[in-house]
């Protein structure tokens, strides 16, 4: 029901605006500004590089050719899209939905989820408090956020993107991948950090509860959008499809409007049945759910994409190359440790001059590397500025700190750029 959500909507009258409009740091202010906060996000999220590497990285097909393709740019932007609307037609808040949607894929690896599978192996896993994490796309998202991605402030200081609370919890809380009824936000406010595993936390705000379905909404058709014009769909599959449609939502019903002769899927008809069924069934007392018609289309289209889609044999095949170039990339990287404590990684790397150039930039940026040759460099990260002064990110005395370091970035790295480096390595 339209404004159904409006007394729980994120404003100032609800009892967790205070923490979920926060900032860690104080962001400067200008005197002719006319945006909320939530706004703010969205734009800083906009402007940063994590979010412009977007249009050259992995949705589902690797580093594709065709233009029309949906790279991870478009998801989240679709996503962005989807959880506006869901959110303005139940009344409530679509700024704070729209940036936890823009920016909830920052953190996300080249060649999409295989290069997250990737770097997630080459973290190795040992018991104890301060063993390393593994790497996840949305806990990634929320440390790009904190503590990689900077914009200059008014004076030409690089400052951290200092995102509210409400929008970094809707990055590190935004999977889709586990089917879930009837979501509701939680009420603690808590340690984003101390969140072990995705999924598993509900996000703080409802808004953030609606980008976690908007994600699941934004991919489905569109994946298979995209499997059709790579011709990776026979004509069995198109009959499984419309089994599909005719066995949950029954050829009568308008949600049959998503396939054509059975032969496509009509992106914007399913994006549409799909909102407006979870805005005729949901409720504060239920939370955010599906008609069980709906929900039961959802999972059988999730297994057709993995069974029809995800795991196909092309995408299975690319998957091995792109697991060499990050490997690859890893291990030519972790040679430079001992050079990295003394400041001469272009030691090892002079002859790969694009890879020897961004890694050492990147190492004067997160940690206190010092090459022969200093530059002076107007950039302050957020431990820096919070608690630990000159305390860099990352700490190149340190194997699985360095080892950090490097996977973040790499995990930073566009396909094309991660292929562009990989070839610098392997050609002589």
């Amino acid at each position: 029901m339209q404004n159904s959500f409006y007394k729980v909507r994120m404003e100032e009258q609800n009892p967790k605006w205070n923490k979920a409009n926060s900032r860690e740091i104080e962001l400067y202010g200008r005197n002719n500004d006319i945006r909320t906060d939530f706004e703010r996000d969205y734009t800083r999220i906009l402007h940063c590089q994590a979010y412009r590497r977007l249009k050259h990285k992995t949705q589902v097909f690797f580093a594709p050719h065709n233009d029309h393709i949906c790279t991870r740019m478009e998801h989240v932007s679709h996503v962005a899209s989807v959880a506006s609307t869901i959110a303005k037609y139940l009344g409530l808040n679509e700024q704070l939905a729209a940036a936890i949607g823009i920016g909830h894929d920052i953190g996300h690896a080249p060649f999409g989820h295989h290069g997250e599978n990737c770097l997630n192996n080459l973290l190795e896993q040992k018991e104890g408090q301060n063993a390393p994490k593994k790497f996840w796309h949305e806990r990634n998202s929320l440390f790009f956020a904190d503590y990689i991605e900077t914009l200059p402030d008014p004076n030409g200081i690089e400052q951290p993107l200092n995102l509210t609370y409400a929008v970094r919890d809707g990055l590190i809380c935004h999977c889709g991948e586990i089917d879930q009824q009837g979501i509701k936000p939680r009420e603690e406010n808590i340690d984003l950090y101390s969140i072990k595993r995705p999924g598993f936390i509900q996000p703080y705000t409802w808004e953030g509860c609606v980008v976690k379905i908007a994600d699941k909404i934004a991919y489905l058709g569109r994946d298979i959008e995209d499997a059709r014009a790579y011709h990776i769909l026979d004509m069995t599959s198109y009959r499984q499809l419309r089994e599909i449609v005719g066995s949950t939502l029954g050829f009568e019903q308008k949600g049959a409007n998503a396939l054509r002769s059975g032969r496509a899927v009509n992106t914007t008809v399913l994006i549409n049945d799909l909102i407006m069924d979870l805005c005729n069934q949901s409720s504060i007392d239920k939370g955010l759910c599906f008609s069980d018609e709906y929900f039961k289309f959802i999972l059988e289209l999730k297994k057709f994409n993995f069974a029809h889609i995800y795991n196909h044999w092309r995408l299975k095949e690319f998957s091995i190359y792109a697991q060499n170039i990050i490997e690859t990339i890893f291990r030519t990287l972790m040679r430079t440790m001992m050079y990295a404590k003394k400041g001469k990684v272009s030691n090892v790397l002079r002859i790969y001059p694009t890879l020897c150039s961004t890694f050492e930039d990147w190492l004067i940026r997160y940690t206190e590397y010092q090459p022969f040759i200093a530059e002076k460099h107007s950039f302050v990260n957020k431990k820096q500025i919070l608690k630990y002064n000159t305390r860099p990110v990352f700490d190149v005395n340190d194997e699985e700190s360095f080892k950090k370091c490097i996977i973040e970035y790499i995990s930073g790295m566009t396909d094309q750029f991660a292929i562009r480096v990989y070839e610098e390595i392997i050609s002589f």
